[in-house]
């Protein structure tokens, strides 16, 4: 898989503060039991705020373009149809078997930020000392709407269009944290629906035609309701369970507090009231 159009070049940043804005990060390199560990994590409260739904987004609506089975004959005519409207050199071609290659393009909705290698410094890490067998990553926020092109076959899976976003982006995360969703435009109404694993976004492409607003990619977060924690590597688990200790704590001192100010007030009340 080859890529065509680089993302933004805006200079991604991330905080390192305990905020409870869903964007602020926080680092692993103060108090981390891992010296050759840098990692910023977005996720700042174990408890979710209530969201005001998006009545313009339908989540899981059933788009059947690119469902049902073509001949050949069929894609041929497509893919002849789906060249003569686009501007550009991303053609499709097909190929002898039957199959065809193309070009998607996938815009990167994350809000989490992406952990990649740590850049080597000559062996040696930031103060100076040889560094160990101990793999290092750094994390940072991907530009706002930055997008990527990608070259595949009609035979390719979702999830392998997954694995080479990140493999372009040298992103090191599980692929499983992420998935790719479709969005489309329909009367003023804004679509968008989880791709399975296996589904082939080539073919999707085709059917729809190459107008973003009938079809478009995204990457997001993969979202099931439910945290695996096991796709989290130790410094991440390890972070969580700090906020979440502070959380307990923060929560704990709240508790007392209010149970405090009761307790006085009933006392004070007691004291001035007269018996009878």
């Amino acid at each position: 898989m080859s890529d065509a159009v680089g993302s933004s070049d805006k200079t991604p940043s991330f905080e390192m503060t305990w905020g409870s804005s869903a964007s602020s990060g926080y680092c692993s390199e103060e108090d981390s039991d891992s010296e050759f560990e840098q990692y910023f994590t977005a996720r700042t409260s174990f408890f979710p705020k209530i969201r005001k739904p998006n009545l313009n987004v339908k989540q899981d609506e059933q788009i059947e373009c690119g469902k049902q089975e073509l001949t050949t004959a069929d894609i041929q005519q497509k893919v002849k149809e789906y060249n003569a409207q686009i501007n550009s050199n991303l053609f499709m071609n097909m190929n002898k078997d039957g199959s065809y290659t193309g070009f998607i393009k996938v815009q990167f909705k994350l809000v989490r930020p992406v952990s990649v290698p740590h850049p080597k410094k000559g062996g040696h890490d930031a103060g100076g000392r040889k560094a160990s067998g101990v793999k290092r990553r750094t994390s940072f926020y991907l530009p706002k709407d930055a997008s990527k092109h990608l070259h595949i076959s009609s035979r390719t899976s979702a999830r392998e269009v997954i694995e080479a976003l990140l493999k372009k982006f040298t992103v090191v995360d599980n692929p499983g944290k992420f998935a790719l969703f479709e969005r489309s435009e329909r009367h003023d109404q804004v679509y968008v629906r989880k791709l399975s694993d296996d589904e082939r976004p080539l073919r999707l492409r085709l059917s729809a035609g190459p107008n973003e607003k009938v079809l478009s990619f995204l990457l997001k977060e993969n979202e099931t309701g439910e945290v695996n924690w096991h796709a989290f590597s130790m410094p991440e688990l390890k972070n969580f369970l700090r906020i979440l200790q502070r959380e307990e704590e923060e929560h704990v001192k709240q508790i007392v507090q209010r149970y405090a100010l009761a307790r006085t007030k009933m006392q004070e009340a007691l004291a001035g009231s007269t018996p009878g």
